[in-house]
């Protein structure tokens, strides 16, 4: 066991990723197989569970009450509680605007139960086997502090993007996630580090950003295939240009991580994290 946390500290991110492709992917072949009940291929929670068993060999309870910490990182300003909430909403209405400009069918928001969006957005926040909760305090709430030791946060968003879309894969392999899924992963994923590190390293402005993103989509907007389809690459379009945007008029935020928003280990020992 001493072997085993000597190696995982030194790293802590290897070993965070492959237990977040593991868990989330282990459902898989065995779904394929007719063992588990197919709705079950794919296991969300995967970053929740990986990040909790790293922490534990590699941190202990100094890990866990950093991650804690973060969660609970609620004075913010109210502003950011806007951006994390309406954010999402907003780049869903600009689709659907957008989508009936294009020659689509106008939004439909006739059929939306408002108190169910926010109930879904509330339950998001709590339940680990959900994309909120399952996935928020791995890829910002352990991995993106980590990452943010030895590179910007550019460099930081590109490679946390690059596999939390790689992560998605099973989804996009058995129809339940539509191509186009993957580069909007990988694009909005530097919102979710622009948005942790403009609050100091707040991990409840992603799990909130994330909650509101899965709680109001484009599919509730009444569009038929074609116009979905159309939705998934306007969506696309209307992230970049957010993402352009941040990168535009907020450059000192991707130069540098704020320090709160890095593991809280000082001086060569940090590097030791990686």
């Amino acid at each position: 066991m001493s072997s085993t946390r000597a190696w995982v500290r030194q790293h802590r991110l290897t070993t965070f990723f492959l237990l977040t492709y593991l868990v989330s992917w282990a459902p898989w072949p065995l779904a394929e197989a007719g063992l588990v009940p197919e709705a079950y291929f794919f296991f969300p929670g995967g970053p929740l569970v990986a990040a909790v068993v790293v922490i534990a060999l590699a941190d202990g309870a100094a890990g866990y009450r950093e991650l804690l910490a973060r969660l609970l990182r609620w004075r913010v300003g109210w502003q950011w509680y806007v951006v994390a909430i309406a954010l999402p909403a907003l780049l869903v209405l600009a689709t659907g605007w957008a989508v009936s400009w294009l020659g689509g069918a106008a939004p439909d928001l006739s059929g939306v139960v408002w108190a169910d969006v926010a109930i879904v957005l509330a339950v998001r926040l709590v339940d680990p086997t959900d994309g909120a909760m399952g996935e928020e305090p791995g890829w910002r709430g352990y991995a993106l502090p980590h990452l943010q030791l030895g590179t910007s946060p550019l460099g930081a968003a590109t490679v946390l993007g690059v596999l939390a879309a790689g992560w998605h894969l099973p989804l996009v392999v058995t129809g339940n996630l539509s191509a186009v899924g993957l580069p909007t992963t990988v694009l909005i994923t530097f919102l979710y580090v622009w948005l942790f590190n403009r609050t100091g390293g707040s991990l409840l402005m992603p799990l909130l950003f994330h909650a509101s993103q899965g709680a109001f989509t484009y599919g509730m907007l009444g569009f038929d295939d074609a116009d979905l389809r159309r939705a998934a690459l306007v969506y696309l379009g209307f992230v970049a240009v957010a993402v352009a945007a941040t990168v535009a008029f907020d450059r000192a935020t991707w130069r540098t991580a704020p320090p709160s928003a890095v593991p809280a280990v000082p001086g060569p020992a940090a590097l030791a994290r990686r």
